[in-house]
């Protein structure tokens, strides 16, 4: 093993530093003994190209949307452009404190403002709160703001959201710790909402139903305004999960096909890709009615003063500060490069690029849903499955291929998912050379099915027990006495 390939630990020696600062000339501090260590931490010593050259080969190890090809499904992680991240880290920007008084911050909270009215305009919405930190914060959100609304009205009975089978699972997720009853209903075989199905559990406890469109297979819900008039005339509200809303930008929206609410995934639709954990950003919106009970503050403007401002009705805040606001201004950046002329084309070339891999493939995988998709769509395993190969023996190999796997079972109404998003980013020579890896994968299935159970065999590890490291992580390098 190579030295730079060893962890930081192992390359400790005794006494080693890597740098020392002066002591002559700094005052001496004197800390409460309660917050004083009982013993010397347990770091390794090392030089300071030790530290630069390990954290180095570490993140040369990892794969990411600039490293190559992410199909991930549903996830649309699509190339973030450098000059958001260069007017993200303008220091007005970066070296803001929360604290300190809005008068001081007019640039960024002007940025929040114009933020949330665009967003408003895009999906045909009233008004945004900023304020969620996450997806599904805003899911969050976007539920108490339905719990809020059926209490104002004294319609307390209200306690049932509704869920298709097809929902990402954040939705009933959300739904639980909102203290909200879910119900789960049986999509139609393409995962569109099935329409006698919702007719059987809508009631006067239905509280709102939750809705991805186009659904989770990449599919439009043509029924969507059928489906909006059923919730409503039987009381509940219509909740949109922004998710897929990277297929419609500036040919659709939200609002228009009867949504209330709706949370964005900044990070997904609109560059930031959240790959890691973060970060991440899911501004709620919601029609009129709804727009006292958004989350406080909301930001403001009076004669060219920015300033936040709350609402009695509001379902208070989410996070003690604003949201994530270096995601708020490359999504304001990344709107204002494209433009309102150009927005528009997001969404057919995402489409289009989804259609010319479902196309190019479906002779040799399973397409359940052998129809026009959206920015999305899913494959349920190889046609010529005889040699018992399986979509993680797929999504394994592909790694030895230098493409990161598409999403892997997932949606669950089929068995062998694989759920694919090229977004509208990537070129056609991109798609060519990630059609090219399935297509050879799909052969290898069958000729050496071996060699594809086993993947992926070029990659930093290999196979891992993916349900082991869940359930009990190894979470230091060593044990600590």
């Amino acid at each position: 093993m190579k030295a730079y390939d060893k962890l930081i630990f192992e390359i400790s020696e005794k006494d080693r530093i890597g740098y020392n600062l002066e002591k002559k000339n700094l005052s001496e501090v004197n800390l409460p003994t309660n917050l004083l260590r009982a013993q010397k931490a347990d770091l390794p010593e090392v030089s300071e190209f030790d530290v630069v050259r390990h954290y180095t080969n570490v993140s040369q190890k990892n794969f990411g949307v600039e490293t190559g090809f992410y199909p991930l499904g549903s996830c649309t992680m699509k190339y973030n452009p450098k000059i958001n991240d260069e007017l993200a880290g303008l220091s007005g920007f970066a070296s803001i404190h929360p604290l300190q008084p809005v008068e001081t911050v007019q640039g960024l909270l002007k940025i929040y403002h114009e933020t949330q009215k665009m967003l408003s305009e895009i999906s045909g919405l009233s008004a945004y709160s900023l304020n969620p930190f996450a997806g599904a914060h805003g899911e969050l959100a976007g539920l108490m703001i339905i719990k809020a609304y059926h209490q104002k009205n004294n319609d307390f009975k209200r306690n049932i959201i509704i869920v298709p089978d097809s929902a990402h699972g954040t939705n009933p997720a959300s739904a639980t710790v909102c203290g909200f009853d879910v119900v789960e209903i049986k999509s139609n075989p393409d995962g569109t909402v099935n329409i006698e199905a919702l007719k059987s559990v809508l009631s006067e406890e239905t509280a709102g139903l939750m809705l991805t469109n186009p659904n989770t297979a990449g599919v439009f819900e043509k029924d969507i305004l059928e489906v909006s008039r059923l919730v409503h005339e039987a009381g509940g509200l219509l909740y949109y999960d922004g998710a897929n809303l990277n297929a419609l930008l500036g040919k659709a929206k939200p609002g228009d096909m009867g949504f209330d609410i709706t949370h964005i995934n900044l990070h997904k639709t609109f560059s930031t890709p959240h790959g890691g954990g973060g970060p991440g950003s899911g501004p709620v919106g919601v029609c009129e009615k709804l727009v006292d009970f958004l989350p406080n503050p909301i930001v403001k403007e009076k004669d060219g003063f920015f300033y936040f401002e709350d609402s009695k009705d509001s379902i208070g805040a989410l996070g003690q500060f604003y949201g994530n606001a270096s995601v708020y201004i490359r999504a304001y950046v990344y709107l204002l490069t494209l433009g309102k002329e150009n927005l528009g084309d997001i969404g057919p070339l995402a489409v289009l690029n989804a259609n010319y891999i479902k196309d190019s493939l479906k002779d040799l995988f399973v397409l359940p849903i052998d129809r026009h998709c959206m920015h999305e769509f899913v494959f349920d395993g190889l046609k010529d499955d005889s040699t018992g190969v399986k979509t993680l023996d797929l999504a394994k190999r592909l790694l030895d291929y230098g493409v990161h796997a598409p999403t892997i079972y997932f949606p669950l109404i089929f068995s062998q998912s694989m759920m694919v998003e090229p977004t509208e980013v990537e070129s056609k020579e991109t798609l060519d050379e990630f059609i090219h890896a399935m297509r050879k994968v799909a052969k290898e299935a069958i000729e050496d099915p071996e060699m594809v159970k086993t993947a992926p065999h070029h990659t930093i590890v290999r196979r891992l027990d993916e349900v082991k490291a869940a359930r009990t992580p190894i979470l230091k390098f060593k044990d600590i006495k």
